[in-house]
């Protein structure tokens, strides 16, 4: 369900080397049939490069699973990928950024072949040229170039079972003659997601606790369609369609709340009971087109690159909260006084009208002049209605809904972004290569609503200039070791929906609030690196965020004003909270060992967090709730480990054994409690045919629990099961010409925007 709290603030805010969903957003295409003969993986300038050319882990595999064998990449949830020591990981492919929105991409990186990729980029500090937020990282698909004319395609289906059984299906064809390249997709699915909570707060005396399911039905229709032609032996044109719709109906939560109260010997004085019934149902569709020009200067790789690009995002959102007067079974039956329904209708319409240009100069002394620049223009319409009803009986015995408020909020926001970018890269010698580079952003913003209560929401104005720096260098000490460092400085908006002031009703006492207040944050990283053999490797991290953005747990005790009692509410407040530090040192090796039966990837590290936060106001309404303080740190052990076992000598059979364990450590909700997850996978391919049968979360250790202890006395529990044990049948078939060459992939000028939909 889209309003539930927290595993985007859980893992969002907290984790560098674990990763959940929302956010944001990992783009690729599915590699399927390569072999590894031969395995590199090195540093080079200010990228760690893969080469999988000839790698027997990719051969019949989607990207997805060829990614998850990637050195420093990993997935907890198998839907998102990351980067170690980084908030986020999006991809590109030859270079450019992918142009889906989070759930497409998922579906692309699963349902697309991997023979024809050469070698994958990861770019763990991105340089100024690349529109990133934050601490992203970026994951570059270099594809195979040497590949005729023709038509080839794959078909894919796969089946999951968890507590429920989904399905997914995907159709993808490429076609390339002479001047013109087409590539077309099309990809869709059922499913329903499954979530079990346990929330328990307490404040003061006050103590209230809700237990129950989510459940989230999702059915997924989506596609891309990329034309690209050659206009003459220098210059080409491409157009890049995506689009992707989701039906979400009969979303549901159901809940029992259970308040306790105790005198101050901490001896029960009374219990109440409350059911929480929720219903919701949701749509949204992205709709997205990209016009590129690329015109080549020359033999050395320079050029000129422009792009014009529309994006328009639509959601819909009504949802039906009910609580009502239980007993401990959750029958309301009996009482008199039974509830309230509050009714939601939450739209979000987002336009966004994007360009960018790049020049890229290439000299023969191998220096590099890089420069550019960038516009976006976004409107996004929150038109927030809320209805609050109470439920009686009147004289009749009949239940009956009576009017009490309504209460609507017509939020518009409009931004403005200019950006400009300058890199000098220079390679001195053979073994020292550097980097420096510069961006400057400009961003103008307003906040408008025609009927707020606050005064100050009625116009919130913006505007604020940013300069972020970049370096790097790279040296070779010799063939077997290298050194590198880079330094980078970015920004964090706040996503569109992080700024539209929508509370998202949980329980009775139990609720997030968005906040258009929030401002944008600023990110330092810094990465030293030493590689041996271009096997083994150390990397160590440092990232600082100021005003960082994430979800805070207030809590306060009050009186009920209809039965007088004293009860406890607890509100997650989107804001910007303090500062945080993360460092990290990790170990890892990526080799293939007894005559490349065994493809070995792993990584160990340790992780500190320092957290800098206090809050004790609701920015939104002035509501004072109890200080909630962070300032705790956190030393935690971190390892991931990926490995495929070759079975036979025909490279037919292939077990897959995969492994993450992330320790106990402090974000902003509080202790996250250790997660793990043991996965297991067997591969058969068999001509053009891949039968493979995955099981993820073996032992079912993958749950996310959090605990908070205040100073005050306050406490919060967070227990959330999503179901991530899964057995997951899937079957795929490659036809026609496998060396068809791939249509240019283009980075869309509306990327950055694109992800703060998500």
């Amino acid at each position: 369900m889209k309003t539930t709290i927290l595993i985007a603030a859980i893992f969002f805010s907290g984790m560098a080397f674990a990763q959940e969903k929302k956010q944001d957003t990992v783009k690729t295409n599915n590699i399927e049939g390569v072999t590894m003969t031969k395995q590199v993986f090195k540093k080079q300038s200010d990228r760690f490069v893969y080469d999988v050319a000839a790698s027997p882990v990719a051969k019949g595999n989607t990207t997805f699973d060829l990614l998850k064998q990637t050195p420093l990449l990993s997935t907890t949830d198998d839907k998102t990928l990351k980067i170690a020591g980084k908030n986020n990981a999006l991809i590109f492919i030859n270079g450019r950024k992918t142009n889906m929105d989070a759930e497409s991409l998922t579906q692309f990186l699963k349902n697309t072949p991997a023979e024809n990729i050469q070698k994958i980029e990861v770019i763990t500090v991105p340089g100024s040229e690349y529109q990133v937020e934050s601490s992203d990282g970026i994951i570059n698909i270099v594809l195979k170039k040497k590949m005729s004319d023709g038509t080839s395609g794959n078909m894919r289906m796969s089946n999951s079972q968890n507590k429920y059984n989904a399905s997914n299906a995907s159709f993808s064809v490429n076609y390339r003659k002479d001047k013109l390249g087409i590539n077309a997709n099309l990809s869709g699915g059922e499913n329903i997601n499954p979530q079990t909570y346990i929330l328990r707060n307490r404040s003061g005396n006050v103590q209230n606790e809700s237990v129950g399911d989510i459940d989230d039905p999702n059915k997924n229709l989506g596609g891309y369609l990329n034309i690209d032609y050659q206009l003459t032996e220098k210059s080409n044109l491409a157009l890049s369609w995506n689009s992707w719709a989701n039906r979400s109906y009969n979303s549901t939560i159901d809940l029992l709340n259970t308040i306790t109260r105790y005198d101050n010997n901490d001896n029960l004085l009374s219990t109440d009971y409350t059911r929480t019934k929720n219903k919701e149902n949701a749509r949204n569709y992205n709709n997205s087109v990209n016009l590129n020009y690329e015109l080549k200067l020359d033999s050395l790789g320079s050029k000129f690159n422009v792009n014009a690009a529309y994006l328009n995002y639509k959601r819909f959102q009504y949802s039906d909260n009910n609580t009502m007067i239980s007993d401990i079974a959750g029958s309301n039956s009996g009482f008199s006084r039974t509830g309230k329904k509050i009714i939601q209708d939450i739209p979000q319409i987002i336009n966004n009208f994007s360009g960018t240009v790049d020049y890229i100069q290439k000299f023969k002394n191998d220096f590099t002049f890089s420069a550019g620049g960038n516009f976006n223009k976004t409107k996004t319409d929150n038109d927030t209605k809320n209805y609050t009803y109470d439920y009686i009986y009147n004289n009749a015995g009949q239940l009956q809904m009576i009017d009490l408020t309504t209460d609507p909020n017509h939020f518009i926001y409009d931004e403005n972004i200019y950006g400009a970018y300058l890199t000098l890269e220079k390679k001195f010698s053979d073994k020292f290569s550097g980097k420096i580079g510069a961006r400057y952003e400009i961003t103008n913003s307003l906040g408008t609503s025609d009927n707020a209560k606050q005064p100050e929401y009625q116009r919130i104005k913006r505007n604020y200039n940013n300069f972020l720096p970049y370096l790097s260098f790279n040296y070779a000490i010799n063939d077997k070791n290298n050194i590198s460092y880079s330094f980078s400085s970015r920004m964090r908006r706040p996503s569109f929906w992080e700024l539209n002031p929508v509370k998202n009703i949980i329980t009775q006492d139990n609720y997030t609030q968005n906040n258009p207040f929030v401002k944008a944050s600023s990110t330092y990283n810094q990465e030293l690196t030493y590689m041996y053999k271009n096997s083994y490797f150390l990397i160590l991290n440092h990232t600082y965020e100021k005003d960082q953005i994430t979800q805070v747990p207030l809590q306060r005790s009050y009186i009920d004003p209809e039965t007088n009692q004293k009860r406890v509410q607890l509100a997650y407040i989107r804001t910007n909270f303090g500062d945080k530090q993360e460092m990290s040192a990790m170990l890892g090796v990526q080799k293939s060992l007894f005559k490349q039966y065994l493809t070995l990837n792993f990584n160990a590290g340790v992780q500190h967090n320092i957290n800098n936060g206090t809050l004790n106001t609701d920015p939104t309404t002035g509501q004072v709730f109890d200080t909630y303080i962070n300032n705790r740190k956190s030393t935690s052990l971190v390892i991931t480990s990926n490995n495929t076992l070759r079975l036979d000598k025909k490279k037919t059979w292939f077990l897959g054994v995969n492994f993450f364990y992330v320790d106990q450590q402090q974000i902003e909700l509080g202790i996250l409690k250790d997660l793990m997850s043991l996965d297991l996978s067997i591969k058969k391919n068999w001509n053009d045919w891949t039968f493979a049968i995955n099981v993820n979360d073996v032992l079912r250790t993958n749950l996310v629990e959090i605990e908070d202890f205040q100073s005050s006395g306050n406490y919060n529990y967070i227990r959330n099961d999503q179901y991530r044990r899964n057995l997951t049948v899937s079957i795929t078939y490659n036809f026609g010409n496998q060396k068809v060459k791939k249509v240019r992939d283009i980075e869309s000028a509306s990327d950055a925007i694109k992800n703060r939909t998500r």
